[in-house]
């Protein structure tokens, strides 16, 4: 079967998300962990967007090995120019450059002729090209192009360097049907395709993404770009993890294999969800709660007897596991191990030590400790954020008529604990300003979110917090049986991503909404 390149931008367009922010630590987490994956090229961001970002590229570029590093420039001497600047000191790294093609955009948006848009990508491309072999070129809004304008730029583009041409659905208007025939049109009327691989970039505005990323495969595409879990720009990109699997369980349609390690795939999806604060709809098709299960009498029946009945795709391929152990208040530290293990982590002493702290507190509060429980443990001990701050007490009191009052300790960077003590309208306002008061930062709570990690009266309650603090955003996240602990813990993570980001030297410039 032939070869399907995946290239992932959840760095890049899937930090367009609207609320979703990353800082340079989770970004290389992240890189890392799409080369567990299998990524073959991992579009690390847009350098001129801000010197956060170069910075970003340029530690992706030089410390993740294994994928192709690519990042994004506009049509620009200076984009490419910094692009260039982040990659350089990259193994195998991608310069990506793109411009419009649609007349809507070159008219309203770039005030440029057809004329000038050629001349500008041909250009461009031959810059690019003077830096590194490998130059992909996206002409954006692609679907939206009159086909034989098209044709001409990718013709010109090839002959100047181009070795990937990116048909970029930039706003999801097209259709499966549309979008196959657009790919097959360009194998016909583009004499250069051949030198050149074929990619395709669909957004999700009509909920095609996939759909239409998978006919432009049918039609000879080899490289498709998309997102873990679907995020990005408005309603998103194609999900990396439905493209994977539909050519996994479907080679007699597509006849194309990945190199990717889809068993990496639920860990990944979880990692990028916790990062971003974005959390995955549990009907969400491959890595949602609810994708492998089933509560229907005759499903659960069907399944028993043979999984295939109503299970297309083994759990264990995306990295779930199939097991039933029941991890409790009497279960010692080799089973934690273990079950870590069976769901695909590997802890240091030291992270085994932490979580097995946290899982026992957990565990003597439930009667029965679930997976989701853990996973909920490990992205609250096990995370990459500099502890700046730490909760070391809390108490609160509240009622009717009593006014709530929460006493809150915090460890300082000192060493120093210190005490402070706030009312406010429900007792987790009234911790939120106890903690507001011993940071001393000026933080707004942008949002706060609570829910259920697990079903019971026991569940552990998972709280997601957005904080603007210095004209930036973070994002925070905790997990508790106590809704209220969870909550201050989300709120220091959150506090802690602040106080440990150094400010950028310089605001992201708007650049559009690229490819």
């Amino acid at each position: 079967m032939d070869r399907l390149y995946i290239f992932d931008t959840s760095l890049r367009d899937g930090e367009q998300s609207p609320g979703a922010s990353l800082t340079s630590d989770e970004k290389l987490e992240i890189a890392f962990q799409l080369a567990e994956l299998g990524i073959d090229i991992v579009e690390a961001g847009f350098p001129i967007a801000s010197p956060d970002d170069a910075a970003a590229v340029r530690r992706i570029a030089t410390l993740v090995k294994g994928p192709t590093i690519a990042a994004l420039a506009r049509c620009k001497p200076e984009d490419i120019d910094v692009a260039w600047d982040s990659l350089r000191d990259g193994e195998s790294v991608r310069l990506h450059t793109f411009i419009s093609t649609s007349d809507i955009h070159l008219k309203h948006q770039f005030r440029m002729t057809r004329e000038q848009a050629l001349e500008h990508a041909v250009a461009m491309v031959k810059r690019a090209k003077s830096y590194t072999s490998d130059v992909e070129f996206s002409p954006m809004d692609a679907t939206r192009s009159d086909w034989a304008y098209l044709h001409a730029v990718l013709r010109a583009v090839i002959d100047a360097g181009a070795t990937t041409i990116n048909i970029a659905d930039t706003v999801g208007y097209t259709t499966p049907g549309e979008f196959r025939q657009l790919i097959e049109s360009i194998r016909e009327h583009v004499p250069n395709a051949h030198r050149a691989v074929i990619s395709v970039h669909c957004h999700n505005d009509l909920g095609m993404a996939v759909a239409n990323s998978l006919a432009g495969v049918l039609a000879g595409a080899r490289q498709v770009e998309c997102t873990i879990n679907g995020i990005g720009e408005r309603a998103g990109n194609a999900a990396l993890e439905e493209i994977v699997m539909a050519v996994k369980t479907r080679p007699d349609v597509y006849g194309v294999q990945t190199e990717v390690d889809s068993a990496q795939i639920y860990k990944t999806s979880r990692l990028v969800s916790n990062l971003t604060g974005i959390v995955v709809q549990p009907n969400k098709a491959v890595v949602g709660s609810n994708a492998f299960a089933h509560e229907s009498g005759i499903h659960q029946d069907g399944v028993l007897k043979e999984r295939s009945t109503y299970e297309i795709m083994d759990a264990r391929h995306v990295g779930l596991s199939d097991s039933t152990l029941v991890l409790g208040k009497h279960s010692g530290r080799h089973a934690l191990r273990q079950r870590f293990e069976e769901m695909g982590y590997r802890l240091s002493e030291e992270e085994l030590n932490r979580a097995f702290s946290r899982f026992k507190e957990i565990a003597e509060k439930k009667k029965e400790t679930t997976t989701k429980d853990l996973e909920a443990i490990l992205a609250d001990e096990i995370v990459s954020v500099h502890e700046v701050y730490r909760v070391q007490r809390l108490q609160v009191t509240c009622g009717y008529p009593v006014v709530p009052t929460a006493t809150v300790e915090l460890r300082l960077p000192s060493g120093e604990d210190r005490l402070e003590v706030a009312t406010g309208t429900g007792p987790v306002e009234a911790s939120y300003m106890a903690i507001t008061r011993i940071v001393g930062l000026p933080i707004r709570l942008a949002e706060y979110s609570v829910r259920s990690v697990t079903s019971g009266i026991d569940a552990l309650g998972e709280v997601s917090v957005r904080i603007e603090c210095n004209g930036r955003t973070f994002h925070g996240r905790g997990a508790d049986p106590d809704i209220v602990v969870a909550s201050a813990k989300a709120y220091v993570n959150a506090i802690n991503k602040a106080a440990s980001t150094p400010q950028q030297a310089g605001e992201r410039v708007k650049t559009g909404v690229g490819v």
